[in-house]
C-alpha cells in the first residue's frame, strides 16, 4: 500500500522547497525558490517523529548544509535518511551521525558514467541495508535517464527494469525524483510511477509534482501499492496550499 514519506530539503543551511530543474552551479541566479522555512531542520525532524512518518529523507542541495543535516539527524537518531554529497569516504560518518540510511546518486557516476565498482564498494562499507540509491531522472525521447549534479547532468543510465534489478542487489531502497516536474505542483509523472510499479522490487519513494491528497490514491493505483509518495512544495508545512500534513498522517494511519 502506498504511504506518505516525508522530506527535508536543505539549501544553504535552510529548509527550502525549490523547483528542482532550476538548480545549477553555473547559473545560481536562476534558482526558483517556492518556500524558505522559518523553522529549523530540528522542527521538521521532530514533527515527523511525533506522527511516526518514517522513511523520511534529508537532502543536502549543495554546500553549507552539513550542520543543518546533523541537527536534523540528532533530533531523531536512526529516524532519517540523508543524501547529498555522499561518497565511500563519508558514508559511514553520516551513519555515525545518526542517519538510518545514506542516499547516493552522483558519486556512482564519475564523469557521468555509471561505476559499479563504486556501488559495490559503498555497499561493503555501510551494508546493503543502510544504502538507498537515488535514481532521480529526466525524460528524454520517451525514456527516463538518471540525472546527477543537482539534476543538471545526464548520465549513461536509463531507468528501467534491468538497471533497477542490478542496483537492487546492492541497496535496500530507491528514491526517485522526477526532476522535470519537481517543485511545480502540477501533477506527478503518471507514466513513470506506473512503470516503477512494474519494475521495482524494493521499497521505493517517488517525489515530484504531487499537488493534492488524491495523489496518494493515484500512486497506489498506478503502482499497485509498490511505490510511496512524498510531497514538497504543495504541502502546508512547506508553505503550500494543496495538501495538509494532517491529511497525510491520516492517510498513513488509515491505510498502513
Amino acid at each position: 500500500m502506498t504511504r506518505f514519506n516525508g522530506c527535508i530539503d536543505l539549501h544553504n543551511g535552510k529548509v527550502k522547497q525549490i523547483v528542482g530543474g532550476s538548480l545549477s552551479d553555473d547559473s545560481p541566479n536562476e534558482l526558483k525558490t517556492n518556500f524558505v522555512s522559518k523553522e529549523t531542520p530540528q522542527y521538521y525532524a521532530q514533527l515527523y517523529q511525533k506522527f511516526n512518518v518514517t522513511r523520511c529523507h534529508v537532502i543536502k542541495l549543495g554546500p553549507n548544509n552539513d550542520e543543518a543535516a546533523k541537527e536534523a539527524l540528532a533530533s531523531w537518531p536512526q529516524g532519517l535518511q540523508v543524501g547529498g554529497g555522499i561518497t565511500s569516504d563519508n558514508a559511514r560518518e553520516w551513519i555515525d551521525y545518526g542517519a538510518s540510511k545514506v542516499i547516493v546518486t552522483s558519486y556512482l557516476f564519475p564523469d557521468a558514467r555509471f561505476s559499479k565498482e563504486r556501488l559495490v564498494d559503498l555497499c561493503h562499507r555501510v551494508g546493503k541495508d543502510k544504502l538507498v540509491v537515488d535514481v532521480s531522472c529526466r525524460r528524454r525521447d520517451n525514456k527516463w535517464i538518471v540525472a546527477m549534479n543537482k539534476w543538471q547532468t545526464m548520465t549513461d543510465m536509463e531507468v528501467n527494469k534491468e538497471s533497477l534489478d542490478m542496483l537492487s542487489e546492492y541497496c535496500s531502497e530507491f528514491l526517485i525524483h522526477a526532476a522535470d516536474v519537481e517543485g511545480l505542483c502540477k501533477g506527478i509523472d503518471q507514466e513513470l510511477v506506473q512503470k516503477l510499479g512494474e519494475w521495482v522490487t524494493l521499497p521505493t519513494t517517488y517525489a515530484g509534482g504531487g499537488k493534492s491528497i488524491e495523489d496518494l490514491a493515484l500512486v497506489n493505483s498506478l503502482s499497485n501499492g509498490k511505490v510511496d509518495l512524498t510531497f514538497g512544495s504543495a504541502l502546508d508545512i512547506f508553505g503550500g496550499n494543496g495538501v495538509t500534513f494532517d491529511d497525510c498522517v491520516a492517510w498513513n494511519k488509515e491505510h498502513l
